[in-house]
């Protein structure tokens, strides 16, 4: 691997997306991966939506209420320190039951996301 291949990025100075009044986002996306802080505010929804990417959901601040399943009817509280793993295609939706920072990744990377189609989330 050649250093030219080698990216470097803070946060700080990446774009932040404003998704809805309680949703924001950053993202920096490889060739087969995508890491994203998501911001909600308490009381965020986000939608029930499936996606082909697998998901791994890391909760460095917060806590969120997802619902699994064709059905919902799978809840899962995931708090500060704690991780997520939602498998392709698994239908999911989630609400902020405080103030969030929300680390995903994402593989293959989100393409809705990169071209602005993610209508579910605006």
């Amino acid at each position: 691997m050649t250093t030219d291949q080698v990216t470097f990025y803070r946060w700080d100075d990446m774009p932040e997306e404003r998704m809805t009044d309680l949703i924001s986002r950053r993202f920096i996306t490889g060739d087969k991966t995508m890491l994203a802080h998501v911001y909600l505010k308490k009381g965020a929804l986000v939608p029930k939506h499936h996606h082909e990417n697998e998901q791994i959901t890391y909760i460095l601040e917060g806590a969120l209420r997802f619902h699994l399943g064709d059905d919902q009817a799978q809840e899962i509280i995931v708090r500060a320190g704690e991780v997520l793993h939602i498998p392709s295609n698994v239908p999911h939706s989630a609400e902020a039951l405080e103030d969030t920072l929300d680390v995903d990744i994402f593989s293959p990377p989100r393409q809705d996301w990169i071209d602005k189609t993610d209508a579910y989330l605006r």
